[in-house]
């Protein structure tokens, strides 16, 4: 909870009297010891030098006309600092001029007061600066609590939302021969297309910050509608029938059924998985519209499909599996140009080859190893061997 001791007026309040004359500390240092903790100083330096320790004083009476650093001096000194900004300041001058006041309540004086001092003018005004301050003091406390909560609900929602993603996905990638490692380099390679694509004039307009970081958390779930093919379908290391090849396209309806049927299940839908049910339904879609499951082409595909596609289809390229050898990089390039303008988006596939050493990169990071593919073999063959 905020600090409220800033509230409690049984610790008494330090104020700091400066000023060039004796007398004039010695007068206020009687009219104020038996209420408050009072320091002395004849000079503004002196003033500031106190100020700068560890103990702050909780108000300042400040004369003006001091030789040296005036008090205009030491009020400039005091507002530009952020550990003294918020000390209070009440000018206490001989100078009664409506202008003079004016100018120091301007230059950021919480109130002016001439003297001769009249005692209970003081006190009273002083109390009201301090009673000011312990309640801005408050308010103060309580917003750094409240930004320290917001931030902490803030960090525990992303960690749910990747949570949520995460399991997803690895509920598809444990029914299918592609390794956990496919999601990781998926996800840099569709960050690596859209940072890219970021100033370009046809994607800057949806690829903020914001949604590049959710296509990276909505990347691993594109697959998900897998966990609903038949394992004698979904395992087949050879060609698919023409009729096998049509349940495994159902692939991509299944994803995206199973997120709303999540979002159903919560009751409300999700804003984070609009990008997750764009990716799954149609990152199989083609440019020119000879893909699947509704033949779309050109821009109508969702932005998020088209980077997808890149992706996905590069990596599913190089990359090693159970049943085959993964395809050189340059080749799986060589393919992906091929592509441009029929499968894939141009301006994604040009910057794809911009980005080619870095997808070489992110496929070198998150390789497989033979651990891998040897555990992802065992999982599959226990797969086989229970009924679907």
């Amino acid at each position: 909870m905020p600090n409220t001791n800033s509230l409690d007026f049984s610790e008494r309040a330090t104020i700091l009297v400066v000023d060039d004359t004796p007398d004039n500390l010695t007068v206020m240092s009687e009219l104020l010891k038996d209420t408050y903790k009072v320091k002395l100083a004849n000079n503004g330096e002196k003033a500031l030098k106190y100020v700068q320790g560890d103990t702050k004083p909780d108000l300042i009476l400040l004369d003006i006309m001091m030789p040296g650093l005036s008090g205009y001096d030491v009020i400039v000194e005091l507002k530009a600092n952020p550990e003294t900004h918020n000390i209070p300041v009440i000018f206490l001058t001989a100078m009664s001029a409506a202008e003079d006041e004016k100018k120091g309540l301007e230059m950021g004086a919480a109130d002016y007061i001439t003297k001769p001092i009249s005692p209970p003018i003081v006190m009273a005004r002083v109390k009201t600066q301090l009673e000011n301050k312990a309640a801005a003091d408050f308010l103060r406390d309580q917003n750094a609590y409240l930004e320290t909560e917001v931030t902490k609900r803030t960090r525990e929602l992303a960690a749910i939302q990747d949570v949520t993603i995460l399991a997803m996905a690895s509920l598809a990638e444990t029914r299918d021969s592609d390794t956990g490692n496919h999601i990781r380099r998926t996800q840099f390679y569709i960050k690596a297309l859209a940072e890219k694509l970021q100033t370009h004039p046809r994607f800057k307009f949806f690829l903020s910050k914001q949604t590049i970081g959710m296509l990276f958390k909505s990347a691993p779930l594109h697959d998900i509608g897998k966990v609903g093919i038949p394992d004698r379908i979904l395992l087949k290391p050879g060609r698919f029938t023409p009729e096998e090849f049509e349940i495994m396209k159902t692939h991509t309806t299944l994803g995206r059924d199973a997120i709303i049927h999540a979002e159903k299940q919560l009751g409300m839908q999700v804003d984070f998985l609009n990008l997750a049910k764009e990716i799954a339904y149609y990152h199989q879609e083609k440019w020119d519209g000879s893909g699947y499951p509704t033949g779309i082409s050109g821009d109508e595909i969702p932005i998020s499909a088209r980077l997808m596609a890149v992706a996905d289809v590069y990596d599913a390229l190089i990359s090693r599996r159970v049943y085959k050898e993964g395809m050189p990089h340059e080749k799986a390039v060589q393919i992906i140009i091929e592509g441009k303008g029929t499968h894939f988006d141009s301006d994604i596939v040009n910057a794809f080859v911009e980005l080619q050493n870095e997808f070489r990169a992110i496929a070198t990071r998150f390789a497989d190893s033979d651990a891998d593919l040897a555990e992802k073999a065992k999982q599959l063959e226990t797969l086989k061997g229970s009924p679907n």
